[in-house]
């Protein structure tokens, strides 16, 4: 790890926090406990936080096949369907910079509890749901406990785990659960909606939360956090998340509205020059919501960068892949999900088995550069998809090389909070995990309008449907490859390699 790596403080004395911030949920009471049982508090918060971030990326994309039978049963239409989706999005991706700093002036334990704990609530009200309303309507309440929980995840991470090697497994475990889960989804999603109802994929997250919830109270550290008058900027923070919430609508609206219509450009503009003034506030106000010192780090402001162009690039293999095989070649929504099986394996694999011990020998940005390069051959290769494609020989070898993500995702991860203190690790978090939601609004609109567009130009010049979509298809992958290759430019001028110190 670099050197401006965060100091561990898991082993040292804890005060005791005496008032719950919410109602219900008990701050976790210090302790002192031995060597032995040091490891393994860390090692159940380390599981703690994996499924939590397991819970937001498996709903992410266990709605995703349920959508058709949602909209039939609930009597959607075509455009109320998105909003399943926009809904969570919109409020998941505008409060994690908030809930990251909330976590850092408050507690990022207490700020955990409290997000997973609205998010199993949430799950259980869209489960119940039986009109559009409701069900939106639950689906942006877990978007507010996804952001509180997701966004301090990795700064509890850096505090419980010191040493390379150990952060360095830490974060591989973290960054596989957010990787592997989406294919994971995809396949329980098709499977329960299958066997039981699309309400189970709601459902089976009610189990997850409570045992995340019991067991994180106990083995979290009890952290008071600076205070709410070390940062307590409600001006800035009413300009972030009102920016953020509108900006995130306008990219989710392109396909609808178009690039260069009245609606997208105003409130573009509106979204932009709230953001803007909130950086300025965060330059003169005396207790800034989010100090620019954060973004001071170029470690810290490359990997995020990287991670914009990355996942923007790679919404195409995990959305417009898994459309192809339903649209082109005719499979369900557990085939599909079993298909892309694969990429979840080898992912897995690489991000658990080798990707800690390659950046303590390596680097983390010479194994990022590494990741990157695997990826542009994955979706350099569906360029070239056909539309009659068989799958071991046009999509199974691309899941094969969705390995370079199993590399890349740990070592970004890694640099994205490499240059964060401890005082501001849960902000550090916050705008790590906002980035990556940006750049999946930007996939989601800049691919599939683009998709979109040239399979409605092929249907008009005569060609057969499946044609044209797989024409639509392979733009999305050209663009997809062009974004990862514009993200390996970024890595390798921008991030600096890391000191040549030894690592332990």
């Amino acid at each position: 790890m670099p050197a401006h790596a965060p100091h561990d403080t898991s082993a040292a004395p804890r005060p005791a926090t005496t008032e719950p911030s919410v109602p219900g949920l008990r701050a976790p009471a210090p302790e002192h406990p031995g060597p032995g049982e040091t490891t393994r508090h860390r090692g159940l918060a380390l599981a703690v936080i994996a499924a939590g971030m397991l819970t937001v990326t498996l709903d992410g994309s266990i709605v995703t096949v349920a959508m058709p039978t949602i909209q039939r049963d609930l009597g959607f239409t075509p455009a109320g369907l998105s909003w399943v989706v926009n809904a969570y999005l919109i409020a998941f991706g505008s409060l994690l910079l908030l809930a990251g700093r909330l976590g850092d002036l408050i507690g990022r334990t207490r700020v955990f509890l409290a997000g997973t704990a609205v998010f199993t609530i949430a799950s259980l009200l869209a489960g119940a749901a039986t009109t559009p309303t409701a069900l939106i309507a639950a689906r942006f309440l877990q978007g507010v406990g996804s952001a509180m929980a997701s966004a301090v995840g990795l700064g509890i991470l850096i505090t419980l785990f010191s040493g390379v090697r150990e952060r360095a497994r830490a974060i591989a475990v973290f960054s596989f659960t957010g990787a592997a889960g989406a294919s994971i989804g995809q396949v329980l999603g098709g499977v329960l909606t299958d066997a039981l109802s699309w309400h189970w994929i709601f459902f089976i997250n009610l189990p997850i939360g409570v045992v995340a919830l019991l067991v994180a109270r106990r083995v979290l550290p009890a952290d008071r956090g600076a205070g709410l008058t070390s940062g307590a900027d409600v001006i800035g923070a009413a300009l972030v998340t009102a920016g953020l919430m509108l900006g995130i609508y306008t990219v989710v609206k392109v396909e609808e509205y178009g690039w260069i219509s009245a609606p997208t450009l105003g409130l573009g503009a509106v979204a932009l020059a709230m953001l803007v003034a909130f950086v300025v506030r965060q330059a003169t106000a005396r207790t800034p919501l989010m100090p620019l010192r954060v973004l001071r780090s170029r470690s810290v402001a490359g990997a995020n960068l990287v991670q914009v162009l990355m996942v923007a690039a790679l919404f195409s293999f995990q959305i417009i892949v898994a459309l192809h095989l339903q649209n082109v070649l005719g499979y369900g929504a557990a085939e599909t999900g079993l298909a892309m099986l694969p990429a979840a394996v080898v992912i897995g694999g690489v991000s658990l088995g080798v990707s800690a011990r390659l950046n303590a020998r390596f680097g983390e940005r010479a194994v990022l550069l590494t990741g990157i390069v695997l990826l542009i051959g994955a979706l350099g290769f569906l360029t070239r998809i056909p539309a009659d494609a068989r799958y071991v020989t046009d999509v199974l070898p691309v899941m094969l090389l969705a390995a370079g993500f199993g590399l890349a995702l740990p070592a970004l991860t890694a640099l994205g909070m490499s240059g964060a203190g401890k005082e501001d690790a849960g902000l550090a978090s916050g705008v790590f995990n906002t980035t990556q939601q940006i750049g999946m609004a930007i996939g989601v609109a800049v691919l599939t309008t683009l998709a979109a567009a040239r399979t409605d130009t092929m249907l008009a010049e005569g060609h057969r449907r499946a044609e044209a979509l797989t024409g639509g298809y392979q733009l999305a992958f050209t663009v997809g490859t062009g974004l990862l290759v514009a993200a390996f430019a970024v890595a390798f001028l921008v991030l600096r390699p890391a000191p040549s110190a030894p690592r332990s």
